[in-house]
């Protein structure tokens, strides 16, 4: 059984590792079609090292036995993360082809719809793969909101860096760690940033309407971090008051 179990370990990690050659694979392609600089090819190498690290060890601490459908769907998704990341990194030296940016984040985009479905469906649901997913997510955002700010402003990036400010600031106030309700709302706020950043990314858009729409999505994100931030912290509230008065009733009796 312990042989068994080494196998199919090996087999997960292995995975991880194709991941990355996939990656590298992108970045060759990439450079021979657009002709990538050397930060495009630096950027993109340490993303494909980063996440086959990153999620080598994750794998490796929540001991699954599989890698499951959906996360090769999500680690097909951060390839082609990987590759915008290079596209933009490269763009500090000259602007990357319209089609191949837009095409790459477009496809990343769709498949964000489509893991989930396949963990469900195939019954592969898994804390990481939702986490996995979820990172990815977040830091497309992050690249395209970057890319949107060399035309609009450092202010775009606030998008991008708004849940990772949320993450530290969880370190400070523990409360903003509780799970929260579902929400059909945060849901939809949280799709539309990457379809508003590509429309803002792609160039099509009049100036006027590039700012309209980035904007928009930056005042959708404040109102829906600012709702939750509020509803978690009321909720710490309340509790905060039933363990005092639970312990104010202990103490008196």
């Amino acid at each position: 059984m312990a042989l068994n179990n080494t196998y199919e370990a090996r087999l997960v990690q292995q995975e991880t590792a194709v991941g990355a050659g996939v990656q590298i694979l992108l970045l060759a392609l990439l450079g021979s079609v657009i002709g990538l600089g050397p930060a495009g090819w630096l950027t993109g190498l340490v993303f494909a090292v980063s996440t086959w690290a990153l999620l080598s060890v994750a794998l490796h601490r929540s001991r699954l036995r599989s890698f499951g459908p959906a996360n090769r769907v999500t680690l097909g998704r951060a390839t082609l993360v990987g590759g915008v990341t290079a596209l933009v990194a490269d763009s500090f030296r000259s602007s990357p082809p319209v089609t191949v940016f837009v095409g790459l984040t477009a496809v990343a985009l769709i498949l964000d719809g489509v893991d989930g479905k396949v963990a469900r469906r195939t019954g592969t649901s898994t804390a990481l793969g939702a986490r996995f997913d979820m990172e990815v997510d977040a830091f497309l955002i992050l690249v395209l909101s970057v890319y949107v700010s060399m035309s609009l402003g450092p202010w775009v990036v606030l998008i991008g860096a708004m849940r990772y400010a949320f993450v530290a600031a969880a370190r400070v106030w523990p409360w903003l760690n509780a799970a929260l309700p579902p929400s059909t709302a945060r849901k939809t706020v949280a799709a539309m940033q990457g379809v508003f950043l590509l429309l803002a990314a792609s160039g099509y858009l009049p100036h006027a309407a590039t700012f309209a729409v980035t904007a928009t999505a930056l005042a959708a994100l404040v109102w829906s971090f600012g709702r939750d931030i509020m509803w978690l912290y009321r909720t710490s509230r309340v509790q905060r008051v039933a363990v005092r008065r639970e312990v104010r009733e202990l103490v008196a009796s």
